[in-house]
């Protein structure tokens, strides 16, 4: 547990950049400009009620896929039951942990971090999961840069289901016979199978067409330049169709329909 909470302590006070939703946040809130932002942490931030501390830092202290993966990787398929968080948490309050906040002008600003923004990162690391003998197998055999994202994906509550479960176990069983794997369509797969629930892989197997055909129609539609009625109106344009699609939006559409593809056929294997 002492290398668990030396963990912690060593996540929640690396130097963490404001984003622009904090500062936009604090301007609309508190009327603090953006190079007013440092004396607020220092002078305004320690004032407020833990309520509005957590609204505030809420944004940096909610941990997402990739600080889940540094416990992932330490914890494997241990799991800490909820009825120890208390008592953790307590002991991060108490050493005290403290916030490195940097401003844009490059300053760091430390600040104490409250019971409520760590209760709030360390209920959300997923300490609890835990991960299956089939699909740690898989993971053994990928990438070892990529085992500590693919564990904090199997740890993911998504999976507590054992049908829904053999999404994953057979994603990642299939891809690495095939030798199609790869760790952004794992994360695909995770996010899919969280906004979707499939009860199990045949299911998500019925619904992969009906997403494949709006997203050709989609594509084909929305995505195609219309073309100039006359070069005349092109030259105008300076030669470019400026109604021409966004390259950037088509392109993830594009790839989205790729790895429902890939999934597809993964899922089919067996």
């Amino acid at each position: 547990m002492l290398q668990l909470i030396e963990s912690i302590v060593t996540e929640l006070e690396r130097p963490r950049e404001l984003t622009n939703q904090v500062v936009k946040h604090l301007d609309g809130t508190y009327g603090v400009d953006r190079d007013a932002v440092g004396p607020f942490l220092k002078e305004r931030l320690p004032q407020l009620e833990d309520d509005e501390h957590d609204l505030i830092l809420s944004p940096l202290f909610t941990p997402k896929l990739a600080d889940q993966s540094v416990f992932a990787e330490q914890l494997g398929r241990r799991s800490i039951p909820r009825k120890d968080w208390p008592a953790l948490i307590q002991q991060l309050t108490a050493r005290p942990t403290h916030a490195r906040l940097v401003t844009s002008d490059r300053q760091t600003h430390t600040v104490r971090l409250r019971e409520v923004s760590i209760e709030r990162f360390v209920n959300r690391l997923r300490l609890d999961g835990t991960i299956s003998d089939s699909i740690v197998a898989s993971i053994n055999w990928t990438p070892p840069a990529d085992q500590p994202m693919l564990k904090a994906i199997a740890r993911r509550g998504v999976w507590e289901s054992d049908t829904r479960c053999s999404i994953l176990d057979r994603y990642l069983r299939a891809s690495l016979a095939a030798g199609t794997y790869n760790l952004s369509d794992a994360v695909n797969l995770l996010k899919l199978a969280e906004d979707y629930l499939p009860v199990d892989a045949p299911a998500l197997l019925e619904r992969i067409p009906r997403w494949q055909k709006l997203l050709e129609e989609e594509i084909n539609s929305a995505f195609d330049p219309k073309p100039f009625f006359s070069t005349t109106v092109q030259q105008m344009h300076g030669g470019n169709d400026q109604r021409q699609r966004d390259e950037a939006r088509a392109l993830a559409k594009r790839n989205e329909l790729a790895f429902l593809e890939r999934l597809q056929r993964m899922l089919a294997a067996e």
